[in-house]
């Protein structure tokens, strides 16, 4: 599943993403260029420095978790990408 930043992802935000996927039991890894980075690490989506406009590749490792990605999305912070 891919997804657009559309609002900088750091310190305060990204403790909340983290604390999102870390509900999910699936591993979530996400994908930004040449970066793969657990999505459960707060240092590892810090590392990203998710920026407005960047695409980033989420893959899970069990069940696609539809629910992480709509938790997401409802934030504002993610679109889906075309």
């Amino acid at each position: 599943m891919k997804l657009v930043v559309n609002k900088p992802i750091f310190a305060e935000t990204a403790s909340t993403f983290v604390n999102t996927a870390s509900k999910y039991p699936s591993t979530i890894m996400i994908k930004k260029e040449h970066w793969v980075v657990d999505a459960k690490s707060l240092l590892g989506v810090l590392a990203l420095s998710l920026q407005p406009g960047q695409e980033i590749e989420f893959t899970f490792d069990g069940e696609t978790e539809t629910g992480f990605i709509d938790d997401l999305l409802e934030t504002g912070k993610f679109s889906r990408a075309e």
